[in-house]
């Protein structure tokens, strides 16, 4: 792949590349809620995926080798957490974009809010005609 030189740092566009494949952001999330037997990985994503347990174990593997993995030792178990070692370096990067999307998030926090206002009050008028 050949990447252009903007100043950026070549490792978060790295971070995307590693993260654009689903079975791993699938196994980024499992990881988030606490560290995971590798069994239990791979079970959930043959589950969700239909892919062979050496497929996940390369997943896992790539994750791994690109600082969003760790692994120990646990008896005959490995367990992995999240390293968020390259997701820093990734959010550090898209850092100087969130101005362009925080208008929009705050817009649709706004509309999310109004909307909840809007079901409470309708929710307390259909109590006052039932009552």
């Amino acid at each position: 792949m050949t990447y252009i030189s903007c100043g950026w740092h070549s490792g978060a566009v790295h971070a995307f590349d590693v993260l654009g494949d689903p079975v791993r952001r699938r196994i980024l999330e499992l990881l988030a809620d606490g560290e995971q037997p590798s069994g239990a990985v791979t079970d959930v994503i043959r589950a969700e995926f239909g892919i062979s347990q050496p497929a996940v174990s390369q997943h896992l593997r790539v994750l791994r080798d690109n600082g969003f993995a760790t692994v120990r030792p646990d008896g005959a178990r490995r367990l992995y957490s999240v390293d968020d070692t390259a997701l820093r370096e990734a959010d550090e990067w898209l850092s100087r974009f969130r101005r362009f999307w925080k208008p929009h998030l705050d817009a649709l926090a706004t509309e999310v809010a109004r909307g909840k206002r809007q079901r409470r009050l309708a929710a307390r008028d259909d109590d006052r005609s039932d009552g």
